[in-house]
């Protein structure tokens, strides 16, 4: 994967490196934001995530200008998070601020104000950027990414075309929650001509046809927990969260019925977001219909990430999110680091090159946290491997495949083949992707037996698929390494697989 561009690094320090904290505060017409991080890597762990609701953009629609009151809460936020910043010994501090200050007629009042009160630099990021931002945002965490991205801010709309890992045809539209909210307020009507002129712009709509729309920011992501509480999906996760193309206007219809006692009832909604979800669902509408689009994704990443992101090298930008994570969890919980690479080696001559590239991608995932569970006590280690894999922060990884990798674990820590998880498992994936996820969990349980941890015991066995049978084959200087629960784990394997259990020596 490459990327047609980078996003400028920050005009004042050094580059973040990969040991220091990276702090970003994100200062948008809606909300101001500081994430910090655990270091520039391709998915660096967030160690803190501060969000308050200063609505910065809300003055910009009467009179063109950030209103005392919210450059009041702005500042004390902003102060809050410097000394948090200072305190947690960030070591590169990136202030940005998007549609709100960069419109405002008093931007300068407000970003003078910032600096001597809080000693923080703002860099006003123009729309290009904030658009080229969130397009990296949701390559870095969904890299196969291939349609339009649409991220909504409470000042703007960035709409971005986005395949093979680069950026395309792009456009800034002055047409974000808070604006919708304010011409909703005025008149109901004139919401639907509103956002039609500004959609009636992109010229390139086309490019976005039978593709599916990826959605970030705050409040359109507030409508994919809608989407899920209301349609009872099993897995409360936004990131990757696919919907069908009809389900934005589904919305619009049901956002008109309910009342906002029963929206409070939808499980992690923020409160600060109701007043925002009617206009960002008929926005969310008209854009899928103007694009022509497949399907709706949610993406949890945007313009924070992209800005981490585009300083990565095209390496590190090209490396698998979600086998790099895995690689750095098995890492950290696991006794033998280097045993989940060994462990999909050792496996691979069931699979005869039949595998497909997702298969194979999930396998050395599960292989990579076969070990995560050891510490917990011997009961719950099945359900501490579906928690991990279902719950764990993992990207560029659908809900299926999140039950794919539950699966493996559930087998691979022995957990029961009754066990009522597995009845929700089935709920997000198809039949045929658990059964083969079954198996890679029983061929990890089969060879964590056989070697008890040991790279040798690896490196002088194989795990086969020959004819009718699931082959074990063993040097004979390794023969000792045989016994009753080896063999009782290879028939269990053979059995997942309809194959003849075999142990060959030599």
């Amino acid at each position: 994967m490459a990327t047609a561009f980078q996003i400028e690094p920050p005009h004042t320090g050094s580059l973040p490196s990969a040991d220091g904290l990276i702090g970003i505060i994100d200062i948008g017409s809606n909300s101001v934001r500081l994430v910090v991080y655990q270091g520039l890597t391709r998915i660096p762990a967030t160690l803190f995530n501060e969000k308050v609701m200063a609505g910065l953009g809300r003055g910009l629609a009467a009179n063109g200008r950030l209103g005392k009151g919210a450059m009041d809460n702005a500042v004390t936020a902003l102060r809050r998070f410097a000394a948090l910043a200072a305190g947690m010994g960030v070591t590169s501090l990136r202030t940005v601020a998007t549609a709100a200050v960069r419109e405002a007629a008093n931007a300068d009042e407000f970003i003078g104000r910032v600096g001597r009160d809080c000693g923080l630099t703002i860099e006003t990021i123009s729309g290009e950027a904030e658009a080229r931002g969130a397009a990296l945002g949701v390559i870095a965490g969904i890299p196969d990414a291939d349609g339009v991205v649409g991220d909504l801010g409470g000042g703007s709309l960035e709409l971005i075309r986005v395949a093979g890992g680069e950026a395309h045809e792009r456009i800034s539209l002055p047409i974000g929650s808070l604006r919708l909210d304010a011409v909703r307020k005025r008149d109901r009507r004139a919401l639907a001509p509103f956002i039609r002129a500004a959609l009636d712009k992109v010229e390139w709509a086309a490019a976005g046809r039978g593709r599916p729309f990826y959605m970030v920011g705050g409040s359109w992501r507030a409508l994919a927990q809608v989407h899920i509480h209301s349609s009872g999906h099993p897995l409360p996760i936004v990131h990757q969260y696919e919907m069908p193309a009809s389900a934005p206007a589904s919305l619009v219809r049901s956002l008109s019925q309910l009342d906002l006692a029963t929206l409070k009832t939808v499980p992690n909604l923020s409160t600060s977001r109701l007043p925002s979800l009617p206009g960002a669902a008929m926005l969310l509408a008209a854009t899928v219909k103007r694009l022509g689009s497949s399907s709706v994704i949610a993406s949890g990443f945007g313009l924070r990430e992209g800005l981490l992101f585009g300083q990565l090298s095209p390496e590190q930008q090209r490396l698998d999110p979600l086998i790099e994570a895995a690689r750095s969890e098995g890492a950290r919980q696991g006794r033998f680091p280097e045993h989940g690479d060994m462990l999909f080696d050792w496996m691979d001559g069931l699979f005869d090159g039949a595998e497909t590239r997702s298969d194979r991608r999930l396998r050395l995932a599960v292989c990579l946290l076969s070990d995560i569970a050891w510490r917990a006590h011997p009961d719950f280690r099945p359900e501490r491997g579906v928690d991990a894999a279902l719950h764990g922060n993992w990207v560029a990884v659908t809900a299926a495949e999140r039950a794919a990798l539950a699966q493996a674990l559930h087998y691979c820590f022995g957990g029961a083949g009754d066990a009522p998880v597995l009845g929700l498992l089935a709920r997000l994936a198809p039949p045929a992707l658990l059964a083969r996820a079954r198996v890679w969990g029983l061929a990890l349980r089969l060879g964590q037996r056989l070697t008890g941890g040991t790279a040798e015991a690896l490196v002088a066995s194989r795990l086969l698929r020959e004819g009718d049978a699931v082959m074990l084959r063993l040097e004979p200087a390794q023969a000792a390494l045989l016994g009753e629960t080896v063999q009782r784990r290879l028939k269990l394997l053979g059995q997942a697989m309809g194959l003849e259990p075999r142990v060959v020596l030599g």
